[in-house]
């Protein structure tokens, strides 16, 4: 190769190389880092979570770069077939699936799944292809049926029961349905319906999540049983001070009061060790992680590629202040990890997954642009 070629040659390869959204991966590293950092305090008690944790985050990366060289293009080809093939795999969590902890929500085929998670992503990729075939002849019958290609899904996870995840799946359906053009109007409708049905589903909702319902409103009336956890969570929160205790110092997390603390209450660890200023420069990094994506979901060129954006950005944010909520006792418990921070494997790498596609989304936009 002489070196007149070389410039040309790079050029050929960068497309290829520099698929990361730096801003978005900078601000993805660091949350995985103050996950590292806090979660090595959390399970001091525990050896080998952080070794654990390094693998999840090899794999989730793996994932990212390997989604963020997909184009948009192919997603709306995948989007069909991964649907139907996480819609068959609830059916089949349904009649013969895992139970553990009273919950059918796995499924062993060689290893155990969770075909909920698939949905997270699936769920949104389907609605905004929908959406975009529909582009042009919108009317209340598309509506129609893209609720009900969300309530399909989002009524066999209810089922399992795993109202968390149905949380998750709703809230990225409905924000693809929003975006694709549901106007003010409908949506107010569609809130007092759902605020007007309330009683009815209390009816249908399980003895223990009506206990976190009434637990949430008054933590002490079983303060050594059922609101054992949320007080001391809160108590970790509340006794960070501005500064924290110093890590590795929490006396909530290493006297073992706060539950399940290297997943989804890890965010009590972290307040309890690096208090107030802790709290308010994770939100920084949370925002900063939002903004970034809809700065993607604004850019993105095509009707497709937005609706996809928007719904893995409200992904994240409902990841975060659901968990937040939960720990910090304004919501009830529902079993949703902190995102890039807690342990465990499938729900990073389903953020990895979402990750990458952000990032293929917006190198097609400068591509475009380019």
């Amino acid at each position: 190769m002489g070196l007149a070629d070389g410039p040309t040659w790079w050029l050929r390869l960068r497309p290829h190389v520099m698929v990361f959204d730096l801003p978005l991966a900078l601000i993805i590293t660091a949350l995985l880092s103050v996950g590292l950092v806090t979660l090595y305090s959390a399970g001091l008690a525990i050896p080998g979570k952080v070794w654990d944790q390094l693998r999840n985050i090899a794999a989730a990366v793996l994932v990212l770069w390997f989604v963020a060289n997909i184009t948009p293009q192919m997603m709306m080809r995948l989007a069909v077939p991964a649907y139907a093939v996480g819609v068959a795999l609830l059916v089949a969590v349904a009649l013969f699936g895992v139970i553990k902890g009273g919950s059918r929500r796995w499924l062993y085929v060689g290893t155990q799944i969770q075909p909920s998670e698939l949905m997270k992503i699936a769920m949104p990729l389907m609605l905004a292809w929908f959406f975009q075939r529909e582009q042009g002849h919108l009317s209340w019958r598309s509506y129609l049926i893209a609720a009900v290609l969300l309530a399909i899904p989002a009524g066999l996870i209810a089922r399992q029961p795993d109202l968390g995840t149905a949380m998750l799946v709703t809230a990225a359906g409905a924000c693809v349905i929003f975006l694709g053009g549901l106007s003010w109007k409908a949506l107010g409708a569609l809130l007092a319906a759902g605020a007007a049905s309330l009683p009815v589903l209390w009816t249908f909702m399980h003895d223990y999540q009506r206990d976190r319902v009434l637990t949430l409103i008054d933590p002490y009336h079983d303060p050594l049983g059922k609101g054992f956890h949320i007080i001391q969570s809160m108590i970790a929160i509340g006794s960070g001070g501005v500064t924290g205790k110093g890590w590795t110092h929490g006396t909530q997390a290493h006297l073992e009061f706060i539950p399940e603390r290297t997943t989804d209450f890890i965010f009590a660890v972290f307040s309890e060790e690096f208090g107030l200023l802790g709290i308010m420069v994770l939100m920084v990094l949370y925002l900063l992680l939002i903004w970034r994506g809809l700065n993607i979901t604004i850019n993105a060129p095509t009707l497709f590629s937005r609706l996809l954006a928007g719904a893995i950005t409200m992904i994240y944010f409902t990841y975060a202040f659901v968990n937040m909520g939960m720990v910090s006792g304004i919501i009830p418990v529902v079993g949703v990890p902190l995102p890039f921070m807690s342990y465990g494997g499938t729900a990073l790498m389903t953020l990895g997954l979402g990750g990458g596609i952000l990032m293929s989304i917006q190198r097609h936009s400068r591509e475009v642009r380019g």
